[in-house]
C-alpha cells in the first residue's frame, strides 16, 4: 500500500463539543476537528457520511444530521446498537474520536428550490433527513412546500424533539407524528407512517419524495408512494451495506454493480430498480 492509499485510512482527531440526548437510544454528537485550519477547511452535503472511529472498538459510517449551511459543529446522530456505537455512547463532552471523510453521494438539494418536498422517516431515519430539511429552511432559494411525516415504536421514541417544536412552528413546514403504539398522554396519532400519507394532499407530480428508515419500512413507503403516482426519479431513499473503508476499496458495500459508500448511499427508486433492487 502506498503513502496516498495509506492516508485514506487514517482518521482525524476530532473533540465532541457538545452531547444532545434524543431518546434512550439515539445521542447527537457535535464535534469539531482538533486541527483548528482544517476545522475551518472542512466541508459537507447532506446525505454524505463520515467513518466514525473509536480506539480498540472499530469505525462504522454515520451520516450528517446537520445542515452544511448552518456553520460551527457538524453533528453526528447514533443509535446505540453496536460495539462502537455502544463505545460511543459511553463518551463524554471533552473526549475525542476519529474521523475520516465526507465519502459517498450526496442529496441533490441544489435543484429543490420552488418544488413540495415530502419527507417521510421512521426512527433513527430522520437523522439523515433532518440534514436535508434544516438545508432547505436555511437555504435563501425556497422549496415550495415541506411536509415531514415522521413514525416512531412508541412516544417516548421519537427523536430530535427541538426541530420538530421548530418545524411545527413555522408556517412554511407540516410536520405530522406518529407511533406504533401510545403511551400514557399520547394524544397524537397512532399508526404505521403510511397512514400519514393521505393527509398529503399536494400534486405527486410535483413532489419529490425523501425516504428513510428501517429496510421494511423504507419498503413500504415507497410501493404506496409508486401507486400514488410519484416517479420514479422523484423517490428517493438511502441505502444500508457494510461499509468498511468509505472509499471504494474493500468492495464490502458491493450492490449489483455499484459500490454504496462511492455510488450511494442515496439513490432514486429508477437507480434502484436498474439495480434489482426493487
Amino acid at each position: 500500500m502506498n503513502i496516498l492509499q495509506a492516508d485514506l485510512y487514517l482518521p482525524r482527531a476530532a473533540e465532541i463539543k457538545q452531547i444532545i440526548e434524543e431518546n434512550s437510544q439515539i445521542k447527537t454528537f457535535a464535534l469539531s476537528f482538533c486541527e483548528s485550519a482544517f476545522d475551518k477547511s472542512f466541508s459537507y452535503e447532506p446525505g454524505q457520511f463520515m467513518m466514525v472511529s473509536v480506539p480498540h472498538c472499530g469505525e462504522a459510517p454515520i451520516s450528517f444530521s446537520s445542515s452544511p449551511l448552518h456553520s460551527g459543529l457538524l453533528e453526528l446522530s447514533v443509535r446505540k446498537a453496536g460495539k462502537l456505537t455502544t463505545a460511543l455512547h459511553s463518551l463524554k463532552e471533552g473526549d475525542v474520536v476519529g474521523l475520516r471523510g465526507p465519502y459517498g453521494r450526496p442529496f441533490d438539494v441544489d435543484h429543490l428550490a420552488g418544488k413540495n418536498l415530502l419527507f417521510v422517516a421512521g426512527g433513527i431515519g430522520l437523522a439523515p433527513l433532518r440534514s436535508v430539511v434544516n438545508s432547505c429552511i436555511e437555504s435563501e432559494e425556497a422549496a415550495a412546500s415541506i411536509t415531514i411525516l415522521y413514525g416512531s415504536r412508541v412516544p417516548s421514541d421519537i427523536a430530535f424533539g427541538e426541530d420538530i417544536k421548530k418545524w411545527q412552528a413555522l408556517s412554511t413546514v407540516n410536520c405530522h407524528l406518529t407511533v406504533d403504539q401510545g403511551e400514557p398522554g399520547w394524544q397524537g396519532h397512532i399508526g404505521l407512517v403510511t397512514s400519514l400519507l393521505d393527509q398529503y394532499k399536494n400534486d405527486p407530480a410535483e413532489t419529490v419524495a425523501f425516504v428513510c428508515g428501517p429496510p421494511m419500512m423504507i419498503s413500504a413507503v415507497i410501493s404506496d408512494l409508486s401507486q400514488r403516482g410519484f416517479a420514479d426519479e422523484n423517490i428517493i431513499t438511502t441505502m444500508e451495506r457494510h461499509m468498511k473503508c468509505g472509499v471504494g476499496v474493500c468492495r464490502h458495500c458491493h450492490m449489483s454493480g455499484k459500490l454504496v459508500c462511492k455510488d450511494g448511499p442515496v439513490f432514486n427508486l429508477a437507480e434502484l430498480k436498474e439495480l434489482g433492487e426493487f
